[in-house]
């Protein structure tokens, strides 16, 4: 289903029905009053975005530190994000699929059950006000319903349906942000507003993966395949991913410039190959950038990998070069450095939590996109894109790969 199309069905169904269930709820509360729940089987939602799996993993270790058992809601086409770091047991993960409005209903009327019958106590919804998401935490059937809440803000109301409203702040780095909702869940006072804590940098470290080395020498021998002459240890790998999601594809920087980037760093650095990296999908916007740099050590990568084998090939590169989009915190589990370049989202927000340097132009506009606009720009002319150059970007990475050498 397109994302505009999902859209729509939030905003035109989901309002009439948010206010539907929170009158049924206000009148269930007037026969059994709410009773305060520790929280012990919690379900954390989060559909549409991979990357934010990732983001939410400091958030859910330290629920399981408070002796949390912890389930998943996603999208079917995000859920390989979570196994990168396998917080949540797989028998624990409920997918939805969003290919088609009959799949959609369907998986959501096996979600209620799937929820009941588990016993879910609490639920954290982490998306920014989306009517969908409020829907099925409200009909979860748990005690304790975390999210964000409007308050005064106009034009994001999603019903009454939370017990704990948390205060969203977009000038917070979005992983204090989930840490604030696990803070209101586990708070023993009622508040009329969540979550007043301050919340530390160190809370908000990931855990990073070990690769064994048998598995980091199987994946030089994937990469050998495509390039016959690649030799460990002769050789540095750079990675490019010049994709990036349908939900915001403002996101993504002018291939010509990837491609001007490339032929410079070959040009400069003799040791260093180039493996340009993508869903299948994108196999063949892939293979259009190889042809364009036009050399031997360009390898189109494209679909060559599964997303949870990414771990693997992070491990063995030097860098990556990214639009802001889900390998850029993929490879915030492991030590690689990555450039991340971000326009019509800002990194003070959205940033990765690895070895990570952001590129941002920082306009006037940007960022354009946020929870209250859902997340759609009305822009189609990104020049805080544009004006990033090829020359800012090469200089950046030219620098990293001299001190590597």
């Amino acid at each position: 289903m397109k994302v505009d199309s999902m859209r729509k069905i939030d905003y035109y169904a989901g309002i009439p029905l948010c206010f539907l269930l929170s009158l049924g709820l206000r009148l269930r509360r007037l026969f059994r009053p709410r009773q305060h729940r520790p929280a012990s089987k919690v379900l954390l939602i989060e559909l549409s975005e991979m990357g934010s799996a990732i983001l939410v993993d400091p958030a859910m270790r330290k629920l399981q530190a408070n002796g949390a058992e912890l389930f998943f809601l996603i999208f079917a086409k995000n859920a390989a994000s979570l196994r990168l770091l396998g917080t949540v047991a797989e028998d624990h993960v409920f997918t939805i699929r969003e290919d088609g409005l009959m799949h959609l209903l369907i998986d959501t009327l096996r979600f209620f059950l799937w929820a009941r019958r588990r016993r879910i106590d609490s639920v954290i919804d982490l998306e920014l006000f989306s009517r969908f998401t409020a829907l099925l935490s409200g009909l979860s059937g748990a005690a304790n319903r975390v999210g964000y809440y409007s308050f005064h803000n106009e034009g994001l109301y999603r019903g009454e349906l939370l017990t704990h409203r948390v205060a969203y702040n977009p000038y917070l780095h979005i992983s204090k942000n989930f840490i604030a909702m696990v803070n209101a869940l586990l708070s023993e006072r009622d508040e009329d507003l969540y979550s007043r804590s301050i919340i530390d940098d160190d809370e908000i470290r990931l855990a990073r993966v070990e690769i064994p080395l048998l598995q980091q020498q199987a994946m030089q021998q994937r990469v050998q395949e495509s390039y016959p002459d690649y030799v460990s240890g002769r050789q540095r790998i750079v990675l490019i991913n010049p994709n990036a999601s349908e939900l915001l594809p403002q996101r993504r920087w002018m291939p010509d410039r990837y491609v001007e980037v490339m032929r410079r760093l070959l040009a400069e650095f003799d040791d260093v190959l180039i493996l340009i990296t993508g869903a299948p999908a994108e196999c063949a916007e892939a293979d259009d950038l190889k042809q364009q740099v036009d050399n031997p050590r360009c390898v189109n990568f494209a679909g060559k990998l599964k997303l949870q084998e990414l771990p693997v090939l992070y491990s063995i590169a030097s860098l990556m070069l990214t639009n802001d989009s889900g390998p850029g915190h993929f490879s915030s589990i492991t030590d690689l450095h990555t450039f991340v370049i971000f326009g019509p989202e800002t990194p003070k927000l959205y940033g990765s939590l690895g070895n990570s340097t952001p590129i941002y132009a920082g306009l006037a506009c940007s960022p354009c996109v946020s929870a209250a606009n859902h997340r759609k720009t009305p822009c189609h002319n990104n020049v805080c894109l544009q004006l990033i150059s090829a020359d800012e970007v090469f200089a950046q990475i030219q620098t990293v790969l001299a001190e590597q050498a």
